[in-house]
């Protein structure tokens, strides 16, 4: 089965309406079609889709196929992988995101929470489990292991709390340094700022001093970090292979 197969055979009933419609993406292919087939097996899902986060297709793919539920390896999206759960979640906001994973940091479990992660699987689950939370996922249901679930649940209560209080980091900017700020999340040079905000290079130059001293970073690639964990977005979302390359970066 190569690796972007819509495993058309998995499910024997997939005019069925009332099966949860999943999409694996993990760049172990092996494993995805032993999930697949094993999925296969269980009432009330189906697997209708799976590809490698390194597939520069991966979002036409999902949008081709439009499950109801993606399940996604974290630990293959590289450095940040809320770039790639932010992307799923502006391209597709009706679309439910489980990680499916073996990574095991709470820090990780609490970035993919606010990334809009509605439920958390270790690889080590059974597949029992992972069928309850899929088809839990596929009804909105969120699911996160007791171990993470503390943290979630801090971490989201004092975003609601930062924006009721606007005690957030992103406040102590100026509108125009958001401006700049934005534009940099865009990925844009400084001189494409500057020219899109009609000011001098130079000017930029400070705004974006002034965003990291604010912010207490040391480089613009933290900065921007600071700015998507916020939910600072893209202003416009890119064709899907450009913005796989904006995910994965470019290969070796």
């Amino acid at each position: 089965m190569s690796a972007h197969d819509d495993y058309a055979g998995a499910g024997a009933h997939l005019e069925d309406m009332t099966l949860v419609r999943i999409f694996l993406v993990d760049d172990h292919e092996m494993l995805r079609d032993a999930l697949a087939a094993r999925l296969s097996l269980a009432p009330g899902v189906c697997v209708v889709g799976g590809a490698a986060v390194s597939d520069p297709l991966l979002l036409r793919r999902i949008e081709l196929i439009r499950p109801d539920v993606v399940t996604v390896e974290i630990g293959h999206c590289g450095t940040d992988p809320r770039v790639l759960l932010g992307t799923l979640a502006e391209e597709f906001p009706e679309l439910s995101v489980v990680a499916l994973t073996d990574r095991t940091e709470t820090a990780l479990a609490v970035a993919a929470a606010k990334a809009g992660v509605i439920a958390w699987v270790p690889k080590e689950s059974t597949i029992d489990h992972l069928v309850t939370v899929l088809r839990g996922a596929g009804l909105g249901q969120a699911s996160y292991p007791s171990v993470h679930l503390g943290e979630v649940l801090r971490a989201l209560r004092d975003d609601i709390r930062r924006a009721r209080d606007r005690t957030g980091p992103l406040d102590m900017l100026s509108h125009r340094e958001r401006e700049v700020l934005a534009s940099m999340v865009d990925g844009k040079r400084r001189s494409e700022i500057a020219r899109e905000l009609c000011v001098s290079t130079n000017t930029v130059r400070t705004h974006t001093h002034k965003i990291l001293t604010k912010l207490g970073v040391g480089s613009s690639l933290e900065a921007v970090r600071i700015a998507v964990s916020s939910g600072m977005r893209p202003a416009a979302v890119p064709p899907p292979s450009e913005a796989h390359q904006r995910i994965t970066g470019p290969k070796s």
